[in-house]
């Protein structure tokens, strides 16, 4: 008949010397069951918390002060970059976009030269280029408007609240 296998539990597992063997044989509800506390120098070469300096934590960017001030790491004041658009950079930008927009035909003479920029222009230059070329807005063509999810509120006369006609009342009804 085949004999039972089994590990060896005090084989790689600390088991309890002296008084703490003697207390776990009478308190413990199986005395047979390992610990379950690996023998340190058994299995893993140089066993854990045997080496004699101690750790220190490595040196970042993140770890010198000087690099690493409160208002970068303060992630509550994260607030959204801005961006600035000069007037003489919006100006360029609406004489750009108010012609045609279409893609012209590749040219066969290629030069190294780069395109010359268009020489900078008030605001108030570049809105009448624009308008002048062609009506902006027309009834059928309204500028942009937020979009709302309720109606706006148009104030309308109600019928005033009851009182003395002869006495001073100014207060004016609307819904």
């Amino acid at each position: 008949m085949a004999t039972k296998k089994a590990a060896e539990s005090t084989l790689y597992h600390l088991s309890p010397k002296g008084f703490w063997k003697k207390f776990r044989e009478v308190a413990a509800v199986n005395s047979e069951i390992s610990s379950g506390l690996p023998i340190q120098g058994a299995h893993r070469f140089p066993p854990p918390a045997s080496r004699p300096e101690r750790y220190s934590t490595p040196a970042t960017k993140a770890s010198d002060p000087a690099q690493n001030p409160y208002w970068k790491r303060d992630v509550r004041r994260a607030y959204p970059q801005l961006s600035v658009v000069t007037q003489s950079q919006l100006s360029q930008l609406l004489i750009e976009h108010s012609g045609v927009q279409s893609v012209a035909a590749p040219e066969e003479n290629k030069s190294d030269v780069p395109a010359q920029a268009p020489e900078p222009t008030t605001l108030a230059q570049a809105i009448a280029t624009v308008t002048s070329a062609s009506k902006v807005y027309t009834e059928d063509k309204l500028p942009p408007a937020l979009p709302i999810p309720f109606q706006r509120w148009q104030p309308k006369r109600s019928a005033d609240a009851p009182h003395d006609p002869f006495a001073y009342f100014p207060m004016v009804m609307y819904n």
